[in-house]
């Protein structure tokens, strides 16, 4: 009997750690369920801004995804960078003072990235909160490789997919 109150006890205390941290980290997404997810995925390690923000024209975009996900969407302008294969080289031509938002689908390796980037001299790094599907799911255009507009984006997996709420997500 005192096993179920004890799960419980530590359940309540997981949600309310939860809560707290929730309550506490940046919130720039609508979806409460979402922000709260992202809210518990990321570190908070570097600053982030919403895809908003990045609108603006201020920032050098970079792109942390995979080099297949770049291919089916992106957004118009950005730099592809990776993750897994992440190449300072890839960013000759971008002074290390200039401003610089990093994006993946979600903001968890692009999180990474920024880190880097930081580390090696860059003093203007943010991090695009909700990533690419923050992007698509407020009706922003994204572009192929070709330039051209798609509803395409490349959803990661069926399990992260969950969160794109527009476009058509792409597994493949």
């Amino acid at each position: 009997m005192r096993y179920p109150i004890i799960l419980g006890m530590v359940g309540l205390g997981v949600l309310l750690f939860l809560w707290e941290r929730h309550r506490h980290a940046p919130t720039h997404v609508s979806n409460t369920a979402y922000d709260l997810l992202l809210s518990t995925l990321l570190s908070h390690s570097v600053p982030e801004v919403s895809v908003d923000q990045i609108q603006s024209g201020q920032y050098r975009v970079l792109d942390a995804r995979a080099y297949r996900e770049f291919e089916v969407s992106h957004i118009a302008g950005a730099t592809w960078v990776g993750y897994d294969d992440f190449d300072l080289a890839r960013l000759v031509g971008i002074d290390t003072h200039a401003p610089v938002a990093v994006y993946c689908s979600v903001g968890y390796r692009s999180e990474r990235i920024a880190e880097r980037l930081l580390q090696q001299g860059y003093t203007h790094v943010v991090n695009v909160y909700g990533g690419i599907f923050q992007w698509v799911n407020t009706r922003h255009p994204v572009v192929t490789i070709n330039g051209a507009e798609t509803e395409r984006i490349h959803a990661y997996s069926k399990s992260w997919g969950v969160w794109l709420t527009r476009g058509e997500p792409i597994y493949e």
